[in-house]
């Protein structure tokens, strides 16, 4: 939540990251039944405006009474829960011998309701009212009583509304003042004493993270973003800022969180990594445990792929695992485990037919590939390629342990933490999805000894099906294409890769004559370097055009030439037109051509669909045959996703992890101290750091601390700032904020400690 105020603030509520029943915007909602139709929220989100006004009424009798109006004004922030909110709130006055109820109006699809309603309740009763069992206290007992007030989602679900949250006020608040009013938090359900016995639904173990971030506006963090945006740069990378971070984290994955998404705002991943990647593949002995454990370069992997390669798991995944979940087909292999009535031989077949859609789908999905993991994945390629030059597999194994065993396996394995599925799949189907997820890692892995892999002997004996070259032929081309890249580096030791060749019919280029097409039947050979063709396979080529100078591909109207199945290759001069032999190959060219081109600086956006021929162009007429396109170009591929991230909350974020774990820093320049003066064995106490240049990792260091104490400073000024200039219960602070709350309590024990 940003609000509009200078410097800008933002709450950010972050959940554990793999987590799955946290709900989409960062907020964690976790229901544990208590009974049918009721829910307990563990963690609130929101806050409600409320009014209250005692009042003296006399009655037509001259006997004076005392009533309540209770008056909710409106709520902010509510949750949304499974994609909509239609809140209501129940308004109760309760006490040791009452409780009494009363209901708003539904508002339907908001998160921010108006409700605006005024409910009354009798407080004490008239001194001559008879009936005293309705009203069983005197009036000295009013603060005993309190207003609570529950949020409500209406639904349509079997199991009844959703709970959003509660707040209680005590009546002894109207002591003073006969009218209060005051924003709230809403906070969990308060289960009193009807406590549940341990065991009677069993336990949970639940580790939910609350994190608050108050964001800057971004010239605060132009220090710190400066030295950060520096660390790709940086000789050694373990001495950059980002690197430091990860060395003083107590989990990698709390440093590569953040830091993957700032990076990525900013366009400066792909760099950060690929440093990150080669210095460790330099710290690495053997080429068989790459990239194996949990480095920061993983882990910022990792995390790059779940957030740009979401869409791409989901092309490509989706439909066969909704198939798998509604068929529920047979597909248990262990002899063991065979339920009564079932094949060994179906089951083993209905599996195949599973793995093999998979795989297949898998292998074929190259061109929807993101960008910006192919350029990562060609990073590792070229590093590992460089560091274990006698091994001619390391190229492949570099990225297969991250597409196949990372990214592709799990999304199999678990598809609803991906999204793929809307709940957990039954016991059967998370068999199946089991025994695909294991076949498909193995597959990928391209090891030397597959069948051994496996510790099950049936999980052996099925993997025989798949023992064939044309499946490691499959992986092969697939990881070339993933990790190829068009823009030529001259440091590169990349060959070029074939990713697809075959005939097709050409139209001569540059012609002059009159009426000549000159249309010849041509070998087509793809790189990821250039596109040629030539009269017959392993002549050589003809033309050449280069990655680098493919402008757009796209299809081309068939009233060009009446014939059908075409497509053309732009270039800065001209335009190649091509016939395929069906539409099916038509479209593989254009995809695999617009992926390996698409990162080219000059692509175009507009193109004319149609050919210059007799001095014009026949789709929009124009003369000129350098006349801009008419039509725009379709790009044709969803490969770079545009992330909502916001660079200065991301700035905050490792601004605060910086500042938590500062005394890690400190020991840290302490160990470069120590390693500049004494070249001995390393002291124990600083083993865990990685150190390959003390004098720039201090010089590093000395920078983090003075940037991060510079923006200390200014969040405790606004702080201070801030809790001067507004009370506890406004809009700006609801009754429940626990970061007002601390702020009081610190400035307390200091009035304290200073008496």
């Amino acid at each position: 939540m940003l609000c509009d105020l200078c410097p800008r603030t933002a709450v950010l509520v972050r959940p554990p990251s793999t987590d799955p029943l946290f709900s989409a915007a960062g907020w964690g909602i976790h229901r544990q039944p208590l009974e049918p139709g009721v829910g307990a929220l563990l963690i609130s989100q929101g806050k409600v405006h409320l009014e209250l006004r005692l009042s003296e009424v006399i009655t037509d009798t001259g006997v004076v009474c005392h009533k309540l109006a209770t008056r909710i004004l409106e709520c902010q922030g509510l949750p949304i829960v499974n994609g909509q909110c239609d809140p209501y709130a129940t308004v109760t006055l309760a006490g040791p011998y009452r409780s009494e109820a009363k209901k708003t109006k539904v508002k339907k699809r908001t998160d921010n309701p108006q409700f605006d309603e005024v409910f009354y309740f009798e407080v004490t009763r008239p001194c001559s009212y008879s009936r005293k069992s309705h009203f069983d206290f005197e009036e000295e007992d009013v603060d005993k009583l309190e207003i609570r007030v529950d949020l409500w989602n209406a639904s349509n679900l079997k199991f009844g509304d959703e709970f959003l949250g509660e707040l209680r006020v005590p009546l002894n608040v109207l002591r003073q003042s006969s009218c209060y009013e005051a924003w709230y938090f809403l906070q969990p359900r308060d289960n009193g004493s009807k406590s549940l016995k341990p065991g009677d639904l069993g336990s949970l173990r639940l580790n939910v993270v609350y994190t608050e971030d108050h964001v800057f506006s971004s010239d605060y963090y132009s220090s710190l973003r400066d030295l950060l945006l520096r660390s790709a740069d940086v000789e050694p990378v373990s001495a950059s800022a980002a690197h430091v971070l990860g060395e003083v984290c107590r989990e990698k994955q709390e440093a590569a969180v953040p830091l993957v998404r700032f990076f990525l705002h900013y366009g400066r991943v792909v760099p950060f990594i690929s440093a990150i990647a080669n210095a460790e593949v330099q710290r690495t002995q053997d080429p068989n445990t790459i990239f194996r454990g949990n480095s920061l370069t993983s882990k910022c992997i990792d995390e790059t792929m779940k957030l740009a390669g979401m869409h791409y798991l989901h092309v490509t995944l989706k439909p066969t695992i909704e198939e798998i979940c509604q068929s529920h087909k047979s597909c248990e292999i262990d002899p063991v485990k065979l339920k009564d009535g079932e094949n060994l031989e179906n089951n083993m077949e209905n599996l195949r037919q599973y793995v093999d859609r998979i795989f297949h789908v898998i292998t074929k999905s190259g061109v929807s590939c993101p960008t910006v993991m192919c350029d990562i994945f060609f990073s590792l390629r070229e590093a590992a390629a460089k560091r274990f030059q006698d091994d001619l597999d390391v190229r492949y194994t570099a990225v297969s342990g991250f597409i196949f065993l990372r990214f592709f396996a799990p999304a199999i394995l678990s598809p609803n933490l991906f999204q793929l599925t809307p709940h957990h799949t039954d016991p059967q189907t998370s068999r199946t999805l089991t025994l695909i997820s294991k076949t498909i890692q193995t597959l990928g892995s391209l090891s030397k000894s597959k069948s051994a892999s496996f510790k099950e002997s049936y999980m052996a004996a099925f993997y025989e099906f798949f023992n064939e070259q044309k499946y490691a032929d499959a992986v092969k081309n697939f990881l070339d294409l993933i990790s190829s890249s068009g823009r030529r580096d001259p440091k590169s030791i990349e060959q070029p890769i074939l990713l697809k060749e075959g005939f097709m019919i050409k139209r001569a280029q540059g012609r002059k004559r009159f009426g000549m097409k000159n249309f010849k039947k041509r070998w087509f050979r793809l790189t990821n370097h250039e596109f040629t063709y030539q009269k017959s396979k392993g002549d050589q080529p003809l033309c050449s055009i280069p990655i680098e100078n493919i402008l757009a591909v796209e299809g081309l109207e068939e009233e060009s030439f009446k014939m059908k199945n075409m497509f053309q290759v732009i270039q800065p001069e001209r335009a190649l037109y091509i016939q395929a032999n069906n539409c099916v190959e038509a479209k593989a060219w254009i995809d695999i051509l617009t992926k390996v081109s698409q990162c080219n600086k000059k692509r175009l956006t507009v193109y004319h669909p149609s050919a210059y021929l007799n001095g014009h162009w026949l789709c929009c007429r124009a003369s000129s045959d350098t006349a801009p396109g008419c039509s725009p170009c379709t790009g044709g591929l969803p490969a770079n996703i545009q992330l909502d991230i916001d660079g200065d909350r991301e700035t905050e974020r490792i601004y605060s992890l910086f500042n938590s774990y500062m005394s890690k820093l400190e020991k840290m320049q302490e160990a470069c101290g120590s390693r500049s003066v004494y070249d001995g064995p390393e002291q124990e106490e600083y083993s865990t750091f990685i150190i390959d240049d003390p004098q720039e990792t201090y010089k590093t260091l000395k920078q983090v601390i003075a940037g991060v104490g510079a923006l200390e400073q200014e969040h405790a000024q606004y702080k201070r700032d801030k809790f001067k200039k507004t009370k506890y219960g406004s809009q700006e602070h609801p009754i429940g904020d626990k970061s007002f709350q601390s702020y009081i309590r610190q400035q307390s024990e200091t009035s304290t400690h200073s008496i």
